[in-house]
């Protein structure tokens, strides 16, 4: 039975929305800890198929909740063994992959605390966040990354083990703890309460050193729990077809790491996908056949744009398009009729809708596996025009917004309740307000208990009334919907005195098949400017299509052709702005922002600083005297 949304309680300021909040729809958990979770599982449906893996062949292989109890419980013994004690930091570096979320929850089980570590992280990164958080042991993927470590070991006296999941890392664990006695490891959990710190999550930052952050077991069940409850659509089986899906966001984002906690907390089949390479991720798709998918708004992007180009090829572009101006006016419609505005899709619409579902729309399917019907998409906007047509192509797109502060999702779209182009109203246990010069403030039991302080404390920042600022600039709706309008600090002023938000100029110019990143620039200049990065699949596609194959890539980047089609995407993002916060120029680059190259930043958001600095001379060209608009 699907959970009705509770509307959110609002309360106003001069005849506006400044604060909306939701009652919790699941009760705290008062005792135990996330290490309960395997064994509670194995308990209740020792059968149940709660994970999966995929074998050397391809082939995915089930693992039951008793299996996984067992490895859990195996592992958890051998860090015993080897002198862990509770609340030791293990930091765990790897892709995502089964064995992530093995280890983080036998590091639970024997009451330690996890580390995230990106895998991409550089030399000076993980220095920086063992010897901050004091990690006695680390947990790599692979011989490269133990090399990274141990170049580091002088400098980390604390850290004891290291060990690697690719030369036997688990094995070695498990047999190290072979005669540990079972009791050892159920003493430890029961040592837990919501209250322990679970997890330091680092945050990457666009600016300074990451900061630790401190998250409870208290607070994802906070987070999760609501989100099964509210999301039931998604996280219970509302047909034949059991609930099921491929994680393939990194674990050390707290996004896919309360996805990982929800899955197991609902009994809900997960899998893990460790690479995002579209030949890759496509083939685990088709093979593991997910029910809903959590995803960032580049995935779904580019499932979209690659669609387009293949038609394009084909020549069939027009027919595409039409297809997906059907499918936006049906997922409006459907919206419309939600929430009593108007009748739902008319008779002709659906007559199209179907026409175009073989032709286009189950394409769009297949190519995410086939079974998706929920997609939860987080990290940044989706945009009200990509959210209306997966609504009409089939797929239910729920957006939401947090940070690493709140244990992710703070809001998320209602079932049943979709408002295109917002981020959802508050998460049950969850109040949102709107501070007196738009920042977005939040509360709930799900956000963190402070920032880690190397001596085992937690430093908490200013919230008085127990709010915490987020930075985000953000406005309520009469309903209770939150939009978010950009980042306090990002905030350009130009000469003129205008404020410009960057951020939903960036977000809509992102969503072009041609462009791969975009930075927004006019802080104290006259006029606003942007610098653009190529999408290496989309230029790829453009070039077939216009037979300029051979052209180097200096030389493109000057091409009237291309710059028409760059600029008639500028004018779309330029619709969302005035005259006076519009992109008046732009320069396209021949290199691309990457985390190698220190412009984004793991969960892939723009260095704007370090951008700004190394790309100045291709920033000032565009407010030379000559380059006036």
């Amino acid at each position: 039975m699907t959970v009705e949304p509770v509307p959110p309680q609002r309360v106003l300021v001069d005849g506006a929305v400044r604060e909306a909040s939701v009652p919790a729809l699941a009760p705290p958990v008062t005792d135990g800890s996330l290490a309960d979770i395997p064994f509670d599982n194995a308990r209740a449906e020792p059968a149940a198929p709660v994970l999966a893996r995929k074998d050397r062949d391809g082939a995915w292989r089930d693992v039951t909740a008793a299996e996984f109890a067992a490895e859990v419980l195996a592992v958890a013994k051998g860090l015993v063994a080897h002198g862990l004690r509770p609340g030791d930091r293990l930091a765990l570096m790897a892709r995502t992959g089964y064995e992530w979320t093995l280890v983080d929850f036998a590091a639970w089980a024997a009451g330690l605390v996890t580390v995230p570590l990106y895998p991409t992280s550089s030399a000076h990164q993980v220095r920086w966040i063992l010897q901050d958080s004091g990690a006695a042991a680390c947990v790599v993927e692979d011989t490269a990354q133990a090399r990274t470590v141990s170049t580091e070991r002088r400098a980390l006296p604390g850290l004891a083990h290291l060990w690697a999941l690719d030369t036997g890392g688990v094995a070695t664990l498990r047999q190290a703890g072979a005669r540990v006695p079972d009791e050892v490891v159920t003493a430890r959990r029961a040592g837990l309460s919501p209250e322990t710190v679970a997890t330091l999550v680092y945050t990457s930052g666009t600016t300074g050193r990451p900061k630790g952050c401190v998250l409870t077991h208290g607070n994802f069940f906070a987070e999760v729990d609501n989100a099964v409850a509210l999301l039931h659509p998604v996280f219970r089986s509302v047909s034949t077809e059991p609930a099921s899906t491929l994680l393939f966001l990194p674990l050390s984002h707290v996004l896919g790491r309360m996805v990982a906690i929800g899955c197991l907390r609902a009994r809900v089949r997960l899998g893990h996908a460790p690479s995002i390479a579209t030949d890759d991720l496509l083939a685990d798709l088709a093979g593991f056949r997910p029910t809903f998918l959590v995803a960032i708004p580049y995935v779904l992007e580019k499932v979209y744009n690659t669609a387009r180009a293949t038609a394009e090829r084909m020549g069939r572009a027009a027919s595409f398009d039409r297809a997906a101006s059907v499918a936006r006016r049906y997922g409006e419609a459907v919206e419309a009729a939600h929430h009593g505005t108007g009748p739902g899709p008319s008779y002709p619409l659906r007559a199209a809708r179907a026409l175009y579902d073989p032709l286009v729309y189950r394409r769009i399917r297949a190519a995410l596996g086939g079974h998706v019907r929920y997609a939860i998409c987080g990290g940044s906007p989706l945009g009200r025009r990509l959210a209306a047509f997966y609504e009409g192509a089939g797929i239910s797109v729920f957006e939401g917004y947090g940070l690493t502060e709140t244990t992710a999702a703070s809001t998320v779209t209602p079932p049943q309740r979709p408002r295109l182009g917002t981020v959802g109203w508050p998460l049950p246990g969850t109040a949102v307000r709107i501070a007196d010069d738009g920042e977005v403030l939040l509360r709930g039991g799900h956000v963190f208990t402070g920032y880690w302080n190397p001596d085992g404390t937690a430093r908490t920042p200013a919230t008085p009334g127990g709010w915490l600022p987020t930075g985000d600039l953000g406005a309520l709706d009469e309903d209770g919907y939150l939009t978010l309008t950009g980042r306090k600090k990002d905030l350009l002023i130009t000469s003129g005195g205008k404020n410009v938000a960057p951020a939903p100029l960036e977000d809509r110019l992102r969503a072009h098949p041609l462009v791969g990143q975009c930075l927004v620039v006019g802080d104290d200049r006259p006029y606003v400017t942007a610098l653009i990065t190529l999408e290496p699949d989309g230029l790829a596609h453009w070039r077939r299509m216009h037979k300029k194959t051979d052209v180097p890539l200096a030389d493109l980047v000057h091409d009237e052709t291309l710059l028409a089609a760059l600029q008639r995407a500028v004018d779309d993002a330029n619709t969302l702005v005035s005259r006076a916060e519009s992109i008046r120029r732009f320069h396209v680059l021949t290199t691309d922002f990457t985390e190698a190259g220190g412009h984004l930043t793991p969960s892939l958001k723009l260095r704007r600083a370090a951008i700004t600095r190394d790309f100045a001379p291709e920033i000032d060209r565009l407010y030379a005297p000559d380059r006036r608009p």
